[in-house]
């Protein structure tokens, strides 16, 4: 029967092309009737019997009165192409969102590419960075006055109340967005008085309100002007922001292929994701909460160059789930926190793990993936 329809198919598309008039001519069965409406004619108004009231009744649509003339009615029309939408002058890839107190830039970019610009406007500011941790996408400046930034931010902070002798320290921490490719970018400072040597840690959340605000909003307009003037991204830097720092495949207890991959178990659920989605298999389902991956290892992964193209399409026979699922080999790629580390098992199912040379198999394309 599927053979039937492609072969109904390919009769049609070899008629289309062999020039059937009966079917695509003028007079055809599917001509085009899209210029009918210029043969339209306008006839008497209705007349209404003797003792009727009238009540003008205006025509819902119209004949248009540069088409009335003969002339005009005919050859093809030509729909004019439409005017493109346009670009509010507002739209940006980073915005800057407030709930209560708190204020952040939302970037509609990946953290991987968020990364790169904003640590280099702290850089191009003055900011001396003391720590990277590109795993869990924080970076912190070192202890600093007012005048060893740059001009611009140093006036800003200024106007906050902040001492020109006191002490300045910032943390920057990118985040996930709640949508996919987004991310959130938060600004957190802290101070001390000038000479001091106290440690001071970071805060939750911000406590000097104001220079945060300054700060956060300096660089959500230096962020939309380099995205408007097409700032590039350091690919490196994509590679490795959420890249573990540590990745060993060992064994467990029982001898069964554990890959460790860093502390982080946010990280390294988008790292194990991305070197998933790097591999030759499909993953067919997640469930972020159990921290589950779902892997048919008979299924190739879902790229371009995997997609059938028309004529597969158009002739070839459709799988039925049936046939997929007598083939299918499926796994659970599981992320657990245990103790400081994340753990990456491959199960069969809920109660059985997957055989040791498949675990391993599998574990070490992850690993691969992920350097």
């Amino acid at each position: 029967m599927k053979r039937l329809a492609g072969l109904s198919a390919l009769a049609l598309i070899i008629s289309s092309t062999s020039g059937c008039g009966w079917i695509w001519g003028e007079d055809g069965y599917f001509r085009d009737r899209g210029s009918d409406y210029l043969q339209a004619t306008q006839t008497a108004p209705m007349t209404l019997p003797a003792g009727v009231t009238e009540k003008r009744l205006d025509p819902l649509l119209p004949i248009p009165r540069n088409v009335t003339d003969d002339a005009q009615k005919t050859g093809e029309y030509v729909v004019p192409r439409p005017q493109p939408l346009s670009v509010g002058a507002d739209a940006s890839d980073f915005s800057l969102q407030k709930s209560g107190d708190a204020r952040w830039v939302l970037a509609q970019r990946a953290p991987a590419e968020v990364w790169p610009v904003a640590h280099q406007y702290f850089e191009d500011n003055g900011f001396r960075i003391a720590e990277d941790r590109p795993q869990t996408g924080e970076f912190s400046t070192t202890w600093q006055r007012l005048d060893e930034l740059s001009a611009s931010v140093a006036k800003r902070l200024s106007a906050t109340g902040t001492a020109a002798d006191a002490e300045t320290r910032v943390r920057v921490r990118i985040e996930p967005g709640v949508q996919r490719n987004t991310s959130e970018i938060y600004v957190v400072s802290i101070q001390r008085p000038a000479g001091s040597t106290a440690e001071v840690d970071f805060p939750a959340r911000t406590t000097n309100l104001g220079l945060d605000s300054a700060l956060t909003d300096d660089m959500l307009a230096s962020l939309s002007r380099s995205a408007e003037q097409g700032g590039s991204v350091s690919l490196v830097a994509a590679r490795d922001y959420d890249t573990p720092s540590r990745v060993a495949l060992t064994e467990d207890g029982s001898g069964n292929p554990v890959l460790n991959v860093g502390s982080d178990l946010d990280r390294a659920w988008s790292s194990v994701g991305r070197a998933l989605n790097q591999g030759e298999w499909r993953v067919e389902d997640i469930n972020r909460s159990l921290g589950l991956y779902y892997i048919n290892l008979a299924e190739k992964a879902k790229t371009p160059e995997n997609e059938p193209g028309f004529f597969g399409r158009v002739f070839g026979s459709k799988e039925s789930k049936e046939e997929i699922d007598a083939r299918a080999e499926r796994y659970q790629v599981r992320l657990s926190k245990v103790g400081d580390s994340v753990q990456v098992t491959v199960e069969k199912n809920i109660n059985t793990v997957a055989p040791a040379d498949i675990a391993r198999r599998v574990l070490g394309v992850i690993q691969d993936n992920l350097g």
